[in-house]
C-alpha cells in the first residue's frame, strides 16, 4: 500500500468515526484531516505533473509506485487497438472478449463492482469530452471537480474588518466562519442508443465516430440545461432555481424597460457586485437579444449591442462590454414567449459553478423484447451546484400592469 492509499484509508476511518455514536476528539481529527488533505493534494499534483512530463527519447514516464526505476511505462489499455476492437464487438454482440472481461483498468473509479458491463475505451471517451468542450460553451466554462460524493465543501463566510488602533490598543479577534457548505450527490446521466442506428456501421473508425456523436450531443444538451435550470432532484441544481441566490439579485423588467439602456443600467448592471463583474457573462435566448438588445441605442444614439465590432468568424454578441451567450429557448425563454415571472436573462460567472464528476462513461447492453432491438446505454455519474451565488443576477419578465 503506497502513501496515497494509506491517506485514503485513514480518511475513511475518520469518516466512519465521525459518523458513529462514540466519543471523538473533533479538534484533533480536524487537524489530522487538514494535514492528510494537504499531503494528498501534494501527492496528486506531483503524480499529475509526472504523468504529463515527456523526456527526450521516451514515450511516457513510469507511474509512481512502479517496480524499480527502469520499470516499463504504464500503457493506457483503453487506447489499444485490441480493446477498441473488443469494445466494438461488445456493442454489437453484448459479449466482451475474454482477455478484457471482468477487468477494471482505470484507477480511482467511482465503483469497482463486478457487474460493470464495459468501460468505454479511451478513444471514444476523450472524443466525447472534446466535443463537449468545443460545442458547449456553458459546459466548457464551469468548474470541474472530482471529489467524493456526499463530502461537504465548506465555504468561507468571514469578511474580516480592519480597525485603526492607538497606542496600547489591540483590535478584536475575528473568528473564521464556516457555517455554509455545499455537498455533491451521485446522479446518473443516461443515454440510450438503439442498435438500428448503428447497423450500417461496419468499421471501427466509423463506429467510434457514430457513437461518440450520439452520446456527445445528447449528454451535452442535458448537462447545459441542468447547469442553468436543473431542479436539484435527481440532477444538478441549476443556478436559475438555486434558493441561495440573494433576493436583491433578482430583477423584474417590463417590456418597455427591456428595450431601454437606462433600465438595464439602473436595474441590472448597477446590482452586479464589483467583485463579480470580471469574467461574468449574460445568458439569454436569441429572441431576447435580437429583439431587445441588438439595435438598442443610448441617449447619444450609439449602438449598445455592438455585434459588428471585432468580428472573428461571425458576430460577437456583447452587451455593455460583457459577453452574451445565446441559449436555446427551452433553457431560457425569449422575452416575448415568456410568462410573467419567467427568467429571460441571467448574468453569472460560470467559474463559480462546479460540476463534480470523474467524467468516465460506462456502456451497458441488453435486448428489448418489446421493440426487438439491441439497446446500448452510456451512463455518466455527475452532480453540479453553484459554489458562490452572490454574483448571479437573474432578470425576469415583469407582470403587465
Amino acid at each position: 500500500m503506497n502513501r496515497l492509499e494509506q491517506i485514503l484509508a485513514r480518511l475513511t476511518e475518520i469518516r466512519s468515526a465521525l459518523a458513529g455514536t462514540g466519543p471523538v476528539d473533533v479538534a484533533t481529527l480536524q487537524t489530522e484531516v487538514n494535514e492528510l488533505n494537504a499531503e494528498r493534494a501534494q501527492i496528486e499534483q506531483r503524480n499529475a505533473l509526472l504523468a504529463g512530463l515527456q523526456l527526450p527519447g521516451a514515450s511516457s514516464i513510469p507511474q509512481p509506485g512502479a517496480a524499480g526505476a527502469g520499470a516499463a511505462a504504464v500503457e493506457d489499455r483503453f487506447a489499444t487497438m485490441e480493446y477498441r476492437a473488443a469494445f466494438m464487438e461488445f456493442a454489437k454482440t453484448g459479449v466482451m472478449a475474454s482477455q478484457f472481461a471482468g477487468q477494471e483498468f482505470r484507477a480511482n473509479a467511482v465503483t469497482n463492482t463486478t457487474d460493470a458491463s464495459a468501460v468505454v475505451p479511451t478513444t471514444i471517451l476523450n472524443e466525447v469530452i472534446k466535443k463537449m468542450e468545443v460545442r458547449g460553451s456553458i459546459f466548457a466554462g464551469v468548474r470541474k471537480l472530482n471529489i467524493q460524493g456526499g463530502v461537504e465543501v465548506p465555504i468561507l463566510t468571514l469578511k474580516p474588518k480592519a480597525t485603526w488602533i492607538g497606542e496600547n490598543q489591540v483590535s478584536d479577534r475575528q473568528k473564521v466562519g464556516m457555517n455554509q457548505n455545499v455537498s455533491f450527490s451521485y446522479y446518473g446521466l443516461e443515454c440510450r442508443v438503439a442498435i438500428s442506428l448503428l447497423t450500417s456501421v461496419v468499421t471501427l473508425a466509423m463506429f467510434e465516430a457514430q457513437i461518440s456523436d450520439l452520446i456527445a450531443e445528447a449528454m451535452l444538451i442535458a448537462l447545459e440545461a441542468a447547469i442553468l435550470r436543473g431542479t436539484g432532484t435527481g440532477q444538478p441544481l441549476g443556478l436559475l432555481v438555486d434558493t441561495r441566490v440573494p433576493a436583491a439579485n433578482k430583477v423584474d423588467l417590463t417590456e418597455a424597460e427591456a428595450g431601454t439602456w437606462t433600465a438595464w443600467k439602473k436595474e441590472v448592471f448597477a446590482k452586479i457586485p464589483l467583485a463579480y463583474r470580471s469574467g461574468g457573462s449574460f445568458f439569454m435566448a436569441a429572441g431576447t437579444f435580437e429583439t431587445y438588445i441588438d439595435g438598442m441605442t443610448d441617449q447619444q444614439g450609439q449602438p449598445i449591442g455592438r455585434v459588428n465590432a471585432g468580428i472573428t468568424e461571425g458576430p460577437q454578441e456583447r452587451f455593455a462590454g460583457k459577453p452574451v451567450q445565446l441559449v436555446e429557448d427551452d433553457v431560457i425563454a425569449p422575452f416575448d414567449a415568456a410568462a410573467a415571472g419567467d427568467v429571460i436573462a441571467v448574468f453569472a460567472r460560470l467559474s463559480d459553478y462546479a460540476i463534480n464528476s470523474n467524467l468516465q462513461l460506462q456502456m451497458f447492453r441488453w435486448f428489448d423484447h418489446e421493440t426487438n432491438q439491441w439497446v446500448d446505454k452510456a451512463i455518466l455519474i455527475a452532480d453540479g451546484k453553484i459554489l458562490d451565488p452572490n454574483g448571479v443576477i437573474i432578470v425576469r419578465k415583469a407582470a403587465t400592469v
